[in-house]
């Protein structure tokens, strides 16, 4: 038997070539052990905010310990001495204990590695939510500078139609839109009206009702709402076919304090009142409605709103204000017709007053010369009656002139201080003749208390209680009458609306005039104080009378800081006249201030006495000379200023000068006269004769130098007074 040939025998044995593989695979291990410690040392190096520098310090021990054991077993694949098997041991030793302890530690480190790995995740999404936060606040803070910027620009006026438009355009520009419109209420309340649009500079005014679904589910709510592009209030544009079209929102508008707003073409509204507001995206667009869009649409309508009342209040100022012009120049206008009317009144009272007192001049003159001369009686009867007819008229004239100068407040109170004792006492004087033909007793009561010396108003004090104790002696047919005078004081009895509040230096005078005669019925009372006005009760007497006593009385009274009244229990049972007047307290012992006359003028001597009478009139001329001549005076008459100048003399102690009306050329003669005589006792005095009774003709008269003023009409009696006084304190002004 034949051997068999083995022609091709393995070069390596299958145990050395497996040695072969495990020794060099042991040294690729070795080398790739030996070069991860390296790295880690290089990223220890690099990275200083690893938290586990330790344990990656013991990795890198763990595998170097490995290399070395692989390392180390390379000699083990040869013989070897006991020194490499004690060198791998304990290699092998070291790595098992390092494996150990990374395990163990590995186990404590996993945990810690997923946490943070999860709280690097809750970081992730607290970053990803930031951010959409910042998104939302980058996006509210572009809307709100939108808002400003749209609340700017319709802020800008407060004219309704800019503001509108100006919404529109702003609102077009900043969302980009196709077409923006604002329908608003009709007339009626039941429609609404395109009123505005964007692109439409005239849009077509059509309406739609306003109870369509669509509308009230609008003006339901205050947010933007979505509509649908087909609905009535969305159609806006035509549209064709080949068109995809927008979304389109909603809002309303409130028309807010628009009660009284009508101007031109707006309606009647309130505050429950809403126009609507449609804005439509560009066509063919995917763009939608974002939130922070429909917020600002919203926060525009509300401005709106706002600008719109802003705009309605101030046209309703400006049509107030226009109309107050309107009313201050209606004003202004009656205002100086009333005054050129009044000065036109004045001026004709004026000229009335010396007109008229020129002839009563010449009726009581030559009544009371006539009366002078032998008369039978009944001829005397007959001019005793022109006399008082006479002087009821004269009364008359100086009524209506105090009144006209009351009402328009020229009068002024002139005061002085007087005897109050001695002016009741006058007054009784002068009333008790009428009293005692008409058989009626008259009492004066004057309290204890009652001051002597006052200071006021003493010629319209007087007036006052002449008029009252004459109306009471007046409408009296029977019974008395008593005055009484006293200090009024707190707790007297008088009206609500009246208090009296006594000073240091002044008090209350309150005189009462009772009388027992007809009475008045208590209805008829107020009527008493209006002027040119009688009661049926006192109409119905034969008295007579004006109806103006009592109605200028009250004015002089109201001037006094005081009040009056009358009381009464009826017809038949007579009635009482009270008034409270404010006096100033006097220190005085006696009366300062204008002399009085001669106790017994009527003897006074005349004769001889030279005196000049200027008058234009030639009826007033004559009727003045003739009281002089009747008194014993040398007389002479001029008619003209240049006449008088050149005739007056030092002989002439007396010169009367007709002032015929206020102008100041009136008063020029009166300068000349001065020039003329430069020594004062040699000048004549010089009297002014006038029918003027305002206080600016006694203010002329002192300031031009003339010496006294005598008011027409002039009786006997009082051109020989007024010569005795004059002659006594060579000074003469009447109380006017």
């Amino acid at each position: 038997m034949m051997e068999v040939c083995n022609c091709i025998e393995p070069q390596w044995p299958a145990d050395e070539l497996l040695m072969k593989y495990q020794y060099i695979s042991d040294f690729f291990i070795a080398v790739a052990y030996f070069s991860i410690p390296l790295e880690l040392i290089y990223f220890v190096k690099k990275s200083a905010v690893f938290p586990y520098r330790w344990v990656l310090v013991q990795f890198g021990a763990f595998i170097v310990l490995c290399g070395a054991t692989h390392l180390i077993n390379l000699w083990t694949f040869t013989t070897h001495s006991r020194t490499v098997a004690l060198v791998m041991t304990t290699a092998k030793v070291l790595t098992a204990v390092v494996s150990c302890a990374t395990a163990l530690m590995l186990v404590h480190i996993i945990p810690d590695l997923l946490s943070v790995k999860t709280r690097e995740l809750f970081l992730k999404n607290k970053a990803a939510e930031l951010d959409r936060e910042m998104g939302l606040i980058r996006t509210q803070e572009e809307t709100g500078r939108h808002v400003r910027m749209l609340t700017h620009e319709i802020r800008s006026t407060l004219d309704r139609h800019t503001i509108l438009k100006t919404t529109l355009v702003e609102l077009g520009r900043t969302l980009a839109l196709e077409e923006c419109a604002l329908w608003m209420p009709t007339r009626t309340g039941l429609e609404l009206q395109l009123s505005y649009t964007l692109r439409q500079q005239h849009p077509v005014e059509y309406t739609v009702p306003i109870q369509l679904p669509v509308i009230n589910q609008v003006f339901g709510t205050s947010r933007a709402v979505k509509i649908s592009p087909n609905s009535p209030v969305a159609r806006l544009r035509p549209v064709s076919g080949k068109y995809l079209l927008g979304e389109v929102v909603a809002v309303r508008v409130p028309l807010l304090h628009l009660s009284n707003f009508q101007i031109n073409d707006w309606p009647e509204l309130s505050t429950k009142r809403y126009a609507l507001m449609v804005l439509m995206l560009p066509s063919d667009s995917a763009r939608q409605w974002h939130v922070h869009e429909l917020e600002l649409v919203e926060v525009v309508a509300d401005q709106v709103a706002v600008a719109l009342s802003h705009a309605a209040i101030l046209e309703e100022s400006m049509r107030a204000r226009d109309l107050l012009m309107e009313q201050n120049v209606a004003l202004d206008i009656a205002r100086r017709e009333a005054e050129t009317a009044i000065r036109a009144r004045n001026d004709f009272l004026a000229v009335m007053n010396h007109e008229m007192r020129t002839p009563m001049h010449a009726i009581i003159a030559l009544s009371s010369l006539l009366q002078e001369t032998e008369l039978t009686p009944e001829q005397r009867l007959m001019v005793e009656t022109v006399l008082k007819s006479s002087s009821l008229l004269a009364t008359l004239m100086n009524d209506v002139l105090d009144l006209s100068r009351l009402e328009d407040g020229s009068l002024q109170l002139e005061l002085g201080t007087f005897n109050l004792h001695t002016l009741f006492r006058e007054v009784l004087n002068l009333i008790k003749p009428i009293a005692v033909v008409k058989k009626l007793p008259i009492t004066l009561n004057l309290a204890p208390d009652l001051p002597e010396f006052v200071v006021g108003d003493e010629k319209r004090l007087m007036q006052i209680i002449l008029n009252i104790v004459g109306n009471a002696v007046k409408f009296s047919k029977q019974g008395s009458i008593t005055v009484t005078a006293l200090v009024t004081k707190s707790d007297n009895r008088a009206p609500p609306d009246f208090f009296v509040v006594p000073t240091g230096s002044h008090f209350y005078l309150r005189v009462k005039v009772k009388d027992l005669g007809a009475g008045i019925n208590p209805q008829d009372i107020p009527k008493l104080f209006t002027k040119f006005a009688q009661t049926q009760s006192l109409a119905t007497r034969s008295s007579g009378g004006s109806g103006l006593g009592l109605a200028i009385s009250k004015r002089f009274v109201n001037l006094m800081e005081g009040n009056i009244w009358i009381e009464s229990d009826g017809v038949g049972k007579g009635c009482t006249a009270i008034f409270d007047v404010k006096l100033g307290i006097s220190n005085e012992s006696k009366q300062s201030g204008i002399p009085k006359v001669p106790a017994n003028p009527q003897h006074a001597n005349f004769s001889g006495l030279k005196v000049l009478v200027m008058d234009e009139n030639g009826v007033s001329r004559m009727v003045t000379k003739g009281l002089l001549i009747h008194l014993g005076c040398e007389v002479t008459t001029v008619s003209s200023d240049e006449e008088c100048l050149r005739v007056v003399s030092h002989e002439h102690k007396v010169v009367f000068m007709d002032v015929c009306t206020p102008g100041v050329e009136n008063y020029q003669i009166a300068l000349r006269i001065h020039e003329k005589f430069t020594k004062r006792h040699q000048r004549p005095l010089l009297v002014a004769l006038t029918g003027n009774t305002d206080k600016s003709t006694k203010e002329k008269c002192m300031s031009f130098g003339l010496d006294g003023v005598l008011l027409k009409p002039v009786s006997l009696d009082n051109m020989r007074n007024v010569l005795s006084d004059l002659l006594e304190h060579r000074v003469l002004y009447e109380a006017m």
